[in-house]
């Protein structure tokens, strides 16, 4: 593939007893076969490149002929030069084993940090088409963005100087402003736009609080099961963490893990993954616990936003007063999961701990998609988008609990969540929940086992269904393919339990 963009050559310096052609010629051969100009790359027009370097335009059309003679390069008039993909050198080189000495990488130890050996992988989001029942995913082409890119081709027209210099690192003023204004209403949550930061999302917000918060060795405790991205960066910092088993009131405060923690991390508007709301009586204990031990709880709102019945529940931060709770949240599955931006609402007496931390790592977010989602929240848009989506979500989960009645009594148990993107199915009998999802997965169905967000045993196999992604026909689509492979799961346990032993 050809490539367009082209900047100026540096070549080595001359040397006065070669000829400018002779040097020119072993100098651009040089850059082409050493891979600076790799296959397509465009070369400077001969103007430029004489002008560049004093040279005759003669001298450079010279040479662009010998190299054109000779295979290097290709091109014509009015439509540029470039590096051949194929070179002669190529052609003519016979490719031979090296020695298995020569090859060999010199051994030496590296020597890293121990946060480097503690740090472990946590993979995205797979770019693939969604289908039933894709988990944690919103329903992106249903997301407005002709109108998004309407509002940032307006902002990006009326841009000026001051927002092409950069912000503060708590954020750009005005989206702090906006967020701090939707999180009072809309979550019950005490806060001024100057607690506010603006982050790349919820991991950074647990990043930043493990770093700030947790030494080798304390301990933190988090629901379980939990989400696996915040226990892995606890463990990063050297913290120990305490899984805390969730019930139907929520995180277990009374549970003797909890003694001793520096931090409690939990989702109490929608928990993840199994979508318990935690109780007010859970919510005020956790706040007593929290203001006897000296701990810091971090409150994830994870999808609050979307709630199908029932009243509104606030935000665990509203009730605090003594300013035990740090709050975050993300725009990413309300949104678009690539729109990186999510914030971060932090206890007054800590906001120049945060401050100072991300001015040395991250400075701000970017700043013009902050701009344009500060208009997309001002100018109403993102509040319509939320009420259109509610009500979608609301009629596909719906249609998944209908379906799943008619279809999977005796073999999943679906739970009737209230919020959310997603919700979880409890199997029945022996069925094994990894091995359910392999089947569902042959039949183009993908399902999540909960075992793979806990981080021990748990007391019964589930499975995560999301709803949001995919529309009706293809939840019920999704529903049909899962009763049969979970029958096929249940029927081939029968027959192995019924076989004699060897």
């Amino acid at each position: 593939m050809k490539r367009t963009t082209v900047f100026e050559l540096v070549l080595p310096q001359r040397n006065a007893e070669v000829s400018a052609n002779r040097w020119l010629y072993q100098a651009l051969r040089a850059e082409i076969l050493e891979g600076r100009l790799r296959p397509g790359a465009r070369l400077p027009a001969t103007r430029d490149l004489a002008r560049q370097y004093g040279l005759a335009r003669g001298t450079i059309v010279n040479v662009f002929e010998q190299l054109m003679s000779e295979g290097y390069i290709e091109g014509s008039v009015g439509s540029g030069t470039y590096v051949n993909r194929i070179l002669p050198d190529e052609l003519l080189h016979v490719p031979r084993k090296e020695s298995t000495e020569a090859s060999a990488p010199r051994k030496w130890r590296r020597r890293i940090s121990d946060y480097a050996t503690r740090t472990k992988l946590f993979p995205n989001l797979e770019n693939r088409p969604s289908c039933a029942f894709r988990a944690n995913m919103p329903a992106l082409d249903l997301f407005p963005t002709t109108l998004w890119a309407q509002v940032a081709s307006r902002r990006l027209r009326r841009v000026s100087t001051h927002l092409l210099l950069g912000c503060g690192p708590m954020g750009y003023p005005p989206l702090r402003d906006a967020v701090a204004s939707y999180l009072s209403t809309s979550r019950g949550v005490k806060c001024v736009p100057d607690q506010v930061a603006i982050v790349s999302g919820v991991q950074e917000s647990i990043d930043l609080v493990a770093r700030l918060f947790l030494n080798p060795g304390d301990r933190v405790c988090m629901e379980q099961p939990g989400y696996p991205g915040a226990a892995l960066a606890f463990e990063a910092v050297g913290a120990k963490v305490s899984a805390i088993r969730v019930d139907d009131e929520g995180l277990r405060v009374q549970d003797a893990g909890m003694r001793g923690a520096r931090l409690a991390y939990v989702t109490p508007g929608h928990q993840f993954p199994l979508g318990v709301t935690m109780t007010l009586a859970r919510r005020l204990q956790l706040l007593e616990w929290a203001g006897k031990s000296g701990a810091l709880i971090l409150e994830d709102d994870y999808d609050s936003e979307y709630r199908y019945a029932g009243r509104p529940v606030p935000a665990l931060q509203g009730l605090d007063h003594c300013g035990l709770v740090v709050f975050t949240g993300s725009f990413s599955k309300v949104l678009f999961p690539s729109l990186r931006l999510g914030y971060l609402v932090v206890p007054p007496d800590l906001v120049d701990y945060f401050s100072a931390t991300l001015s040395i790592t991250n400075r701000h977010a970017p700043l013009l998609e902050q701009a344009v989602l500060c208009d997309f929240i001002t100018e109403g848009h993102f509040g319509r988008h939320l009420r259109r989506m509610r009500q979608v979500y609301a009629e596909r989960l719906s249609v998944l609990m209908e379906c799943a009645h008619h279809s999977l009594t005796g073999l999943l148990e679906i739970s009737g969540v209230e919020a959310g993107l997603q919700t979880v199915g409890w199997l029945h009998g022996r069925l094994d929940a990894e091995s359910a999802a392999v089947a569902a997965a042959r039949r183009n169905v993908e399902v999540t086992p909960l075992s793979r967000y806990s981080q021990g045993q748990l007391a019964r196999q589930g499975l995560q269904l999301g709803f949001a992604a995919v529309d009706s026909k293809e939840i019920r689509r999704g529903i049909r393919e899962l009763t049969i492979s979970l029958d096929s799961e249940l029927n081939l346990h029968r027959e192995r339990s019924r076989a004699p032993l060897k």
